[in-house]
């Protein structure tokens, strides 16, 4: 049964395992994806965040891993990519890539022609992102274009609707099984996992950590949730990483100017 809290916990000093969604949980969302921007202090968050956690950190990501490094260059992080189908697992390692099928493609061809520049059409290698932000009407459309592409493509793909646009994926692609992967080599290994996500396709990982007895938090949930914690925003949720995984001196300063 999913349920919904909304308390999230000040965690004890412990040996915790960060896992995060980035969109919508690290970032407000934008009509298109190359329209955010990363600042200084949350490079320098993240930064923190490693270095307490002694490496154990990982964004977990609908992005590609080429995609999180131009938005957080300099910067280089452990990265599970397109929800698990690219990885990074150390943040000097090889990038284990995903490619682009030619149906996939095809298929990208004809939805753009279908929907015109209303939507924006995310090519991620095996996954197809919709994006209709800037054109909530479309949603609709969209998802009937894709879910009606099932029927040709081969088997093994799924729909995921998401908050304003919708995803074709591979079964494969689940950032539950990017979490597990990263959990059993070091530094994650022996650690109990924390993921914050703000998705439909992040509810996967939430019911992963939840079975290790971790801390799953939904970030502005909408409906039923399998995230044990809610956060209401992205600026709380960037509040509540500083306060448990952030610079203590730093917090200590903010909490006495308040």
């Amino acid at each position: 049964m999913r349920i919904e809290r909304p308390m999230t916990p000040n965690l004890p000093e412990g040996k915790w395992a960060l896992f995060l969604d980035i969109d919508g949980t690290l970032l407000e969302h934008a009509a298109h994806p190359d329209s955010v921007s990363v600042s200084n202090e949350l490079r320098q968050l993240m930064q923190t965040m490693e270095r307490r956690l002694d490496g154990a950190v990982a964004f977990v990501t609908g992005r590609s891993v080429s995609a999180v490094d131009r938005l957080f260059d300099p910067l280089k992080m452990r990265v599970a990519g397109l929800y698990g189908l690219e990885h990074r697992l150390t943040s000097d390692g090889p990038v284990e890539a995903a490619d682009e099928p030619a149906d996939i493609a095809a298929l990208a061809d004809e939805v753009e022609a279908e929907l015109g520049k209303g939507v924006y059409v995310e090519r991620k290698g095996p996954v197809l992102a919709l994006h209709t932000r800037a054109a909530p009407h479309l949603l609709a459309r969209a998802t009937v274009l894709v879910e009606k592409a099932l029927d040709r493509l081969p088997r093994g793909y799924r729909v995921i609707p998401g908050n304003a646009g919708v995803e074709l994926m591979p079964l494969e692609a689940a950032k539950g099984a990017a979490i597990r992967r990263f959990m059993e080599i070091p530094p994650f290994v022996g650690r109990r996992p924390v993921f914050l996500g703000d998705d439909t396709s992040d509810e996967n990982g939430f019911e992963t950590v939840n079975g290790e007895d971790g801390i799953s938090i939904r970030i502005k949930p909408r409906g039923p949730t399998a995230a044990r914690h809610v956060i209401a925003d992205v600026t709380d949720a960037i509040a509540w990483l500083q306060a448990n995984f952030g610079d203590p001196a730093r917090q200590a300063g903010r909490d006495a100017a308040e």
